[in-house]
């Protein structure tokens, strides 16, 4: 018996024991005087002390169908926000570019739990060579995050993909303070130009990339990092490349 049904069977039980052992359904609580209400209130109250578990199994069945709400609500967000996710023309791809099922994540290089989930996604890319990645720049752990996030974004546009993915790895895995000086450290490390680099993080095309990101995961509802789209899931928080496997599989069946 469902933990609800129980409830409302033993205040029946209760209903009836008050009035008499009359039938359940004869009661009628608008009718019943004050102390009636009062004394059927104690009856209740009774029944559910001397059987605590109903109120814990009915809370667990509560709990069960807003998670259930939650996982159809987030379903239609993705799938009005699937172009955006999926092609808006200026996020890094890598993975299978062509690949039968599309990961995406927003990120931000300040989040210990999106260090944590890089190398178990690149553990889940290099097991299973069909998937492909989408990388959101989704910075709000404070300046330093923006900061990051701007270079990474100006070194995509100004120097392309390739030199993206070498900041973008180098910048998750950075464990020192993230300034001028770094930064430029690490743009000719790589070879890269760090003036062209440093002039182009405060333009309009980085700020609209960023801006565009952030109205994204509003649509989607999104406040915290990593958040993870798969298929037509929305994964929130840090996952292990064999959950994340997990997943993968599930999706391919759906879409079989």
């Amino acid at each position: 018996m469902k933990p609800l049904t129980r409830m409302a069977t033993g205040m029946a039980t209760a209903a009836a024991l008050f009035l008499g052992g009359l039938p359940a359904q004869a009661f009628d609580l608008g009718a019943m005087t004050a102390e009636e209400r009062a004394a059927f209130g104690a009856e209740v109250r009774a029944y559910l002390l001397e059987n605590p578990e109903i109120i814990l199994e009915a809370v667990n069945l509560l709990e069960q169908q807003q998670a259930t709400d939650e996982a159809t609500r987030d379903v239609a967000m993705v799938a009005a926000n699937l172009e955006e996710l999926h092609n808006d023309g200026y996020s890094w791809v890598g993975g299978n570019p062509d690949g039968d099922i599309t990961l995406v994540e927003f990120m931000d290089y300040r989040c210990g739990y999106c260090r944590k989930a890089a190398p178990e996604v690149a553990k889940l890319l290099q097991a299973d060579g069909n998937i492909r990645l989408i990388v959101k720049e989704f910075p709000i752990l404070g300046e330093a995050s923006l900061f990051a996030s701007r270079f990474a974004v100006a070194t995509k546009q100004v120097a392309g993909n390739d030199a993206y993915k070498q900041v973008h790895e180098a910048l998750i895995e950075m464990t020192s303070e993230l300034n001028e000086v770094t930064m430029r450290r690490l743009a000719n490390g790589l070879s890269l130009d760090a003036d062209a680099i440093w002039e182009a993080m405060d333009s309009e095309a980085v700020t609209d990339e960023l801006r565009r990101t952030r109205a994204l995961a509003q649509n989607l509802a999104i406040s915290g990092t990593p958040t993870f789209v798969l298929g037509n899931q929305l994964l929130r928080g840090y996952l292990p490349a064999d959950q994340l496997k997990i997943i993968v599989d599930e999706q391919r069946e759906e879409n079989s």
